[in-house]
């Protein structure tokens, strides 16, 4: 990882470590965004403008007059910056506060669309506000910050880099920050399963850091891609919806870093979302998330699906089915127990995904994949259209203790990628037929078949007199030896 960059991150970090209105981890990673934002904003600015003049054409920035980046962040005369042009302390503060935030917050009523930039720039400020109480402390990181370039694909690699280092960190931290970093590992092991195409469309409905869809993209970028597919990589291929106000900040910043320039992001609750209303037009070819566990929704939110329950992963599930085209590819992470409750909810959504998708795959994650979250999780893969008649089921096994010093890895998922494949029989792996499912329950337990048997346990009366015998074996020894005395 490029010094340049590392070097600037754990600067702004040890400046916000001095600042009052920085809280912990969750306030890092929001403040340090809508910076970061606003210096893309920039660049991408400069890129166009200096795009449009070889084409000989106007530009109109997005951006303009006293709330461009080099008038108030980093004003320059000459090439060098301009301390004396620069508001520092509470100049500066009353000013972002009170003109640039408001100014930039009004870009979501005069934007086209919810699909421009413009929308995007004004959903983050509308959400955001500035933490920052030291102009001071402030001024140190925009000028940190206007040190880093966002011109090449390279730099916005390292920089991304970086960010989703502070996300998983933020993630580590705490139960507030769980939700929003899936292991990246598990991600792509989806991902490779999935095996997204150009041209079909991504879908996550709790986006939260856009993980999935960052990870994606990487995936389906090539230097094979034409410009028309690039094109479609874009703008017509990754697609999102967040409820909350700062993972939907953190996950645009994410996939602006990783070279996104206007993500498909809706900042909306997906389960406000009449799931009998959803048409073809909105379905997608792929369904890769990890919605939010627990919950206990409204009633109000309940009645949009016809399967009702308070538990919020059993909402996003029916959302899912419904939102999947036919032929469609899913892969969902959900708590184990979602296979074996005997609650009617728990009952009626297994039997509605066996009946509505050809479920295949099931990947049994041990338990400390997910940090902090105290759960154990599986991935079901599921495809839209037939029903299932066999579920391939995989025990995930690393060989030691998941924990903060011991994550996930890649490797630890390379031979599930593989054997998915074909699906075979093993000690890790074994098939479930449907038709061996119990059809009052549909319980779907991860029972390995293939396992090697324990030992099995002696009685507590075959333990005694085992004891006994060998007390008796020891007093007759001592004695034979107290006769040679």
């Amino acid at each position: 990882m490029d010094a340049l960059y590392e070097n600037a991150f754990n600067k702004i970090e040890r400046d916000l470590r001095a600042e009052e209105g920085i809280a912990n981890e969750l306030d890092y990673v929001e403040q340090t965004s809508w910076v970061l934002f606003l210096k893309y904003l920039h660049d991408l600015e400069t890129e166009r403008r200096d795009r449009a003049e070889l084409d000989g054409e106007d530009y109109t920035p997005i951006i303009d007059g006293d709330f461009r980046w080099d008038k108030w962040a980093a004003p320059k005369t000459g090439g060098e910056f301009d301390h004396n042009a620069a508001r520092i302390g509470d100049d500066l503060i009353t000013f972002v506060d009170q003109k640039l935030f408001p100014h930039l917050a009004a870009f979501r009523s005069s934007a086209k669309g919810p699909d421009t930039i413009e929308y995007k720039i004004g959903e983050v400020f509308t959400e955001l506000r500035n933490k920052f109480r030291s102009g001071y402390i402030l001024r140190d990181v925009l000028e940190t910050v206007d040190g880093l370039s966002f011109n090449t694909q390279a730099e916005r690699h390292e920089l991304s880099q970086l960010y989703e280092s502070r996300i998983r960190r933020m993630g580590n931290a705490g139960r507030n920050g769980g939700e929003y970093y899936t292991p990246r590992p598990l991600i792509r092991a989806m991902i490779k399963v999935t095996a997204p195409k150009i041209g079909e469309t991504i879908y996550d409905g709790a986006v939260g850091s856009a993980g999935f869809l960052c990870e994606a993209y990487d995936y389906m970028r090539t230097d094979k891609l034409s410009a028309a597919e690039f094109e479609t990589l874009q703008t017509k291929t990754f697609y999102g919806q967040e409820k909350k106000g700062l993972a939907y900040i953190i996950g645009i910043m994410n996939m602006v870093l990783h070279g996104i320039e206007a993500p498909n992001l809706v900042h909306s609750n997906t389960l406000n979302e009449n799931v009998m209303d959803i048409q073809e037009k909105d379905r997608h070819d792929i369904i890769l998330a990890n919605p939010p566990f627990g919950g206990g929704e409204r009633r109000e939110v309940q009645q949009n699906f016809p399967i009702r329950t308070g538990e919020t992963a059993y909402l996003f599930l029916q959302h899912f089915i419904r939102k999947l085209r036919a032929g469609g590819r899913a892969a969902v992470v959900i708590k184990n127990t979602f296979l074996t409750n005997t609650d009617n909810a728990s009952v009626a959504l297994r039997r509605e995904l066996l009946e509505a998708a050809e479920l295949h795959t099931i990947l049994d994650c041990p338990q400390g994949t997910f940090q902090g979250a105290g759960v154990k999780t599986v991935v079901l893969f599921f495809e839209k259209g037939a029903p299932t008649r066999d579920i391939w089921f995989y025990q995930l096994d690393p060989g030691r203790s998941m924990g903060k010093t011991n994550p996930l890895n890649d490797d630890d998922l390379v031979e599930f990628v593989d054997l998915q494949r074909t699906r075979p029989n093993g000690p890790k792996s074994w098939i479930l037929n449907r038709a061996d499912l119990d059809d009052a329950t549909f319980d779907l337990s991860v029972k390995n078949p293939n396992a090697p048997e324990a030992e099995a346990l002696r009685n507590p009366e075959a333990i005694i007199a085992d004891m006994l015998a060998r007390d008796a074996e020891t007093a007759d020894i001592l004695e034979s030896i107290r006769g040679m005395l």
